[in-house]
């Protein structure tokens, strides 16, 4: 399969999702525990990037797995496990789980000199990867979303994304009843914490517009950058960075989908006019997200799964 045709296939299954009313794959329900949390690779204990999370995200709500471990066939048969056969209700195919990651290609070209160069390019690749809850074997249970992954009567430690914002160095102001961010300024203003119905929508509004602010020059400078940008493609990149924000530091995922709704419509039309769309969003969402939490947790860009490196 071709990496047009790979693009156009998990293009057409995230847009199918959006279109059923589902919720979206970057916004999965809160859970807390060692196993729950943002998808990982169970060998390399690394989390995956780009369009990889969104992917697993549907997945995991459409087969109801709770783990945030996933491995390839081989990787889970190295580690005394056995996939489980595709249960009947599954159609072929789709037990496993897509992933993508980007494979180096060197090849020697002859210049316009006539001199041999190598070229390197990288071309798009596909893996198939299964959840832990989806493969038999007692010694993996350690891996499993059990009772300790229940969030009723849980205690939320907002500290994490407070450290986190602070550490940024972006001025936060508070006040009005808008949230934006000012490039010519360099500011975040949302509106006084007491005007949140509750406290996940005040971060996820913060990490919202700090997204936004990885636009300026001085950091990742990628509205200038990307020549698919667009405003829709702004918010979509600022939403799912958002999202991976608050998984990455235990914030409950917020009830509030008006950004969602108020651009669901040019999304899908994006998405079905260029399947490179969500890619992109999904590739500067994660890069946003990492370069943020790097100012307080700068082991992170360590954990971060190398799409190249994958194992297979």
């Amino acid at each position: 399969m071709s990496s047009q045709q790979i693009r156009q296939s998990i293009t057409e299954q995230i847009v199918a999702a959006l279109e059923t009313g589902d919720t979206p794959p970057w916004r999965r329900p809160w859970r807390v525990g060692p196993n729950a949390g943002f998808p990982a690779n169970v060998v390399s204990r690394k989390s995956y990037r780009g369009i990889n999370p969104l992917l697993l995200e549907l997945a995991a709500a459409k087969h109801g797995l709770a783990s945030k471990w996933w491995g390839t066939f081989n990787q889970w048969r190295n580690l005394g496990g056995k996939v489980m056969p595709r249960p009947s209700h599954v159609p072929p195919g789709r037990w496993g789980t897509q992933i993508v990651f980007w494979s180096p290609i060197t090849k020697t070209v002859t210049s316009h000199g006539g001199e041999d160069e190598e070229d390197r390019f990288f071309v798009m690749r596909a893996y198939t990867v299964f959840n832990v809850d989806q493969v038999d074997g007692e010694q993996l249970d350690h891996l499993r979303a059990g009772r300790e992954d229940d969030t009723a009567g849980a205690i939320i430690d907002y500290q994490p994304a407070e450290s986190a914002i602070a550490a940024t160095g972006v001025t936060i102001r508070h006040g009005g009843s808008r949230a934006f961010y000012s490039p010519s300024e360099d500011y975040v203003q949302v509106p006084p914490r007491a005007s949140f119905t509750e406290p996940s929508e005040y971060y996820e509004t913060v990490f919202h517009e700090l997204v936004h602010a990885t636009e300026h020059p001085s950091r990742l400078n990628w509205s200038r950058r990307e020549a698919e940008n667009t405003y829709a493609m702004g918010e979509l990149v600022a939403e799912i960075g958002a999202c991976y924000l608050a998984r990455e530091l235990g914030v409950p995922a917020s009830e509030g989908l008006s950004n969602h709704v108020a651009y669901l419509g040019h999304w899908l039309k994006a998405m079905r006019d260029d399947p490179k769309f969500i890619f992109v969003a999904s590739s500067q969402a994660s890069k946003a997200a990492d370069f943020l939490l790097a100012y307080s947790r700068p082991q992170a860009i360590e954990e971060i799964e190398p799409e190249a490196l994958l194992v297979g």
